[in-house]
């Protein structure tokens, strides 16, 4: 069979890897024919490439997979005519190729709205990588001319929104200008919309909405956009991403059916009105609507692929239109009958301003079934609730417990291994529960890359991986093999049990551990965790296991991308007298360094060259500040609010309180980050049920909640013990912290410990308040031993000649790194962009 693929984008390539998987070798002809001049690449991750990614970083597969597969691959060369008659077509080189099948994979092209100027200088689109090269080459071009650039993005769409994060990544002022009331009207109701608006705009990117642009002004390059209610847009450079257009020339060409709104159109099977003529992606109109996003186009390509060898697979009546992705860093998903427009039903909304956070389910009029929803700012419970979704399990009595955590609320299913094996894990790929579980079962992958090869599920986006993880561990206990969370290849140990080893046999050296419970040198996931281990039972300092730490805990500085390191002193409840701020100002000016106020309540100061670093700390200490941690899995800050001591509101003494938790914590080593929050009343200033531990006043003494987090999946924490003294409130702490030290997973936070504990808070309670095992006393003793042996690490580092020799960029001479360049941003300093 000869088959021919116009077209080498994501959609073309996955037919090409769904159909080398499937079709017997030897019994077909295939060819893939790309405009653009380098193999299939990911265009949902672009902005990426505004990161440090590489061009060949992007690529699905390297040029060589194709050859290997069989694919004549033809790169920058354009298929401009089909002949249906003689099932061939041309080139824009003139070469005819015949064909049995022909697969029109052609996608999309940037729409660009009919305005005034739109042929200017500086006005770009957001499609490809060529796109991206020339709105990097622009943007250096006008940042390099100073005057505040500003740069503007043309739609606030999903593809709108990554090219504002690249337009803001180059160093503009940036703007988005939506037509539309909000942002991501296809996704986002009012209420979601708004909270990503307020969110992206605490970024420093100003939105405007309900803005026709009528007019781009300038004379030979853009200056300014002018809109129709009169107002203007300074703006030095302009990115159009106002949506899509279906590549269907070619199907015109050839009197294919067009669809009203463009689109070749298709059947339930991908074939167009030519029976050889299949169309798959962007490029199709399926049931009058074309879609913009990959997973319906990869299902697509599978239908294709099934129609040519014969199967019986069609196309979903209703198309999976459920995404979820992290735009600008705020966290956004969507899925089903997100708005409620399709019929009856009741909507279930959770929103926390000042957490940032907005959650919608709609349910069925019974409220037996989930119908749809939308969550902004905390995605963390979108693989569960799409689940439920889309293989119609019976919500629980209590619908809300599926956004909000209620206590003693029932779930909707167990775990991962309720659900029908039909249900389909890893939407990018179509990868259902059943085939994973075959993987497991019958094809012996007994790993998460293993299974992630054999099936490619979270191969795409990535974001089942936790849900097929589960379920390789779910099915691996089904078969009564042991499942155990070793750390690496070197050692068939849990870190709770290499804790335990370490404690018991009194070792001190990685070597120690390796010749007696592991093999060969050790690497970089299990070196760093065994210095963790040793600095958590004896509280050591990171210079000890100087060689088996990463670069951060080696330098003792966090590491940044142009290769300087930051400094953030200790700033005990966010409290620092004035001459403590005089001496910070002095330092940062004195050896050039950016200074920003953190979240934490703390100043960091980014920019200090390697061979620096002593100097500074050297003067910084000697001015009474300590090391803050901000480099090292352990306790970074305990922030607070006034309290009782200046607010009308504060019931108790949060500031004091928070300090003296703070002093007593400082330096604790433990599996992942801590940080802490003490608010002097239930108003929360202090944001501490965002924080692995917080401590909020009441009337009747302190209530201490515990495994919540900020970052990339948000938790509240939950409450473990209510209306306690001070010294009460430690003594949990103190329980609760070394549990979680001596328990938790490497580079575990204490939610996810906390979601993967049997009994959850219940079983915390009984262990922390309770002394249900018996360890109370004793996890009490431990820390006070980790409390008693603190040593500050960077007071050690410049009173110790060996440790302070460490800081020098080359081993064999004093001279810095003479390529590290900064340029102005708003008269402080900031690396040069690559």
């Amino acid at each position: 069979m000869r088959i021919i693929v116009v077209g080498n984008g994501m959609v073309g390539y996955k037919f090409c890897e769904k159909w080398t998987a499937q079709a017997p070798a030897g019994s077909y002809h295939l060819q893939v024919f790309g405009e653009e001049p380098r193999p299939a690449y990911d265009r949902v991750h672009l902005s990426a490439f505004f990161s440090g990614k590489t061009e060949e970083d992007l690529y699905l597969a390297p040029g060589t997979w194709y050859a290997e597969q069989g694919i004549d691959l033809h790169l920058g060369e354009l298929i401009i005519q089909v002949d249906t008659e003689k099932r061939s077509v041309i080139t824009h080189q003139g070469r005819a190729y015949t064909y049995d099948a022909l697969i029109l994979a052609t996608g999309s092209a940037p729409f660009v709205p009919n305005i005034r100027g739109v042929d200017k200088q500086g006005v770009f689109v957001y499609r490809s990588i060529e796109d991206l090269e020339q709105i990097c080459v622009y943007g250096k071009k006008i940042c390099a001319q100073g005057k505040n650039p500003q740069g503007a993005v043309l739609g606030g769409g999903l593809l709108g929104l990554e090219a504002a994060k690249a337009v803001m990544d180059l160093g503009l002022e940036t703007h988005v200008v939506e037509f539309a009331p909000r942002l991501m009207p296809r996704q986002l109701d009012d209420a979601g919309a708004n909270l990503l608006k307020e969110k992206i705009e605490e970024l420093g990117i100003k939105v405007h909405l309900q803005k026709s642009t009528s007019n781009i002004e300038g004379s030979d390059r853009i200056q300014a956009l002018a809109f129709s209610d009169g107002e203007n847009l300074p703006c030095d450079m302009l990115v159009i991403s106002a949506g899509i257009r279906p590549r269907d020339e070619l199907g015109r060409q050839c009197d294919l059916e067009i669809a009203p709104r463009g689109g070749i159109v298709v059947d339930e099977t991908m074939r167009t009105s030519d029976p050889y003529i299949f169309a798959i992606g962007e490029a199709a109109s399926y049931r009058g609507m074309v879609y913009g996003l990959v997973a319906p186009g990869y299902e697509m390509a599978e239908v294709a692929v099934a129609s040519l060898l014969g199967k019986m697979q069609v196309m979903s009546p209703v198309v999976d239109m459920s995404t979820a992705l992290k735009l600008i860093g705020v966290e956004v998903a969507s899925f089903g009958d997100a708005f409620g427009e399709n019929g009856p039903h009741r909507p279930i909304v959770f929103q926390d301003q000042l957490k940032g956070v907005y959650k919608r389910l709609n349910v069925s009029s019974d409220g037996k079934k989930l119908l749809g929803g939308i969550l902004v700012g905390d995605s963390s419970d979108y693989n569960q609730l799409i689940q439920i979704y889309k293989n119609g399990i019976a919500l629980p009595p209590e619908p809300e417990a599926l956004i909000v955590k209620l206590s003693g609320a029932e779930s909707a299913f167990g775990s991962v291994m309720d659900l029908p094996d039909a249900a389909v894990i890893c939407s990018c790929e179509s990868v259902s529960k059943g085939r994973i579980c075959q993987a497991v079962v019958e094809e012996g992958c007994e790993t998460l890359k293993a299974v992630v090869k054999c099936t490619k599920a979270a191969s795409g986006c990535g974001g089942c991986k936790p849900m097929v993880d589960d379920l390789i561990k779910g099915t691996l206990k089904g078969m009564g093999k042991v499942v155990k969370d070793v750390i690496c290849e070197h050692f068939a140990f849990s870190r709770q049990e290499l804790f335990d080893l370490v404690k018991l046999k009194g070792y001190t050296a990685f070597e120690e551990v390796i010749a007696g419970h592991g093999q060969g040198m050790g690497c970089e996931v299990c070196k760093p965790v065994m210095a963790s281990i040793f600095a958590s039972l004896s509280a050591e300092t990171a210079s000890a296991q100087n060689s088996i730490q990463d670069t951060n805990d080696r330098f003792l500085a966090n590491i940044q991308r142009n290769g300087t390191y930051s400094v953030v002193p200790r700033i005990p409840g966010g409290e620092i007298t004035p001459a403590k701020l005089i001496v910070i100002g002095q330092v940062a000016e004195k050896y050039g360094l950016y200074t920003k106020i953190t979240g934490g309540q703390r100043i960091d100061l980014f920019g200090a060259r390697m061979e620096d670093l002593p100097l500074i700390w050297e003067e910084l200490i000697a001015a009474g500040f300590e090391s803050g941690h901000a480099y090292g899995k352990a306790l970074r800050t305990v922030k607070s609010c006034v309290g009782s001591t200046w607010c009308r509101f504060g019931m108790l003494d949060s500031v004091s309180f928070a300090i003296e938790v703070e002093e007593r914590y400082k330096g604790l080593r433990a599996p992942h980050k801590i940080k802490g929050g003490v608010s002097g009343c239930i108003r929360e200033c202090a944001e501490a049920r965002g924080k692995d531990f917080g401590i909020i006043a009441t009337e009747e003494g302190w209530n201490l909640y515990v495994c919540g987090n900020g970052g990339a999946n948000p938790k509240h924490a939950v409450l473990l013990a209510e209306k306690i003294d001070s010294e009460t409130c430690i003594r949990y702490l103190d329980r609760f912290l070394m549990f979680y030290i001596k328990t938790a997973g490497p580079l575990v936070r204490t939610a996810p410990w906390l979601e993967k504990m049997e009994g959850g808070i219940n079983y915390l309670i009984d262990v922390v308040v309770n002394d249900c095992l018996g360890i109370g006393a004793d996890l009490e003793a431990d820390m006070a031993k980790l409390v008693a042996n603190y040593q500050c690490e960077w007071t050690e580092a410049i009173n110790n000649p060996a440790i302070r020799a460490r800081f020098k960029h080359f081993v064999n001479s004093d001279e810095g790194d003479d390529n590290i360049e900064f340029v102005d941003l708003r008269g402080q300093i900031m690396p040069k962009l690559w």
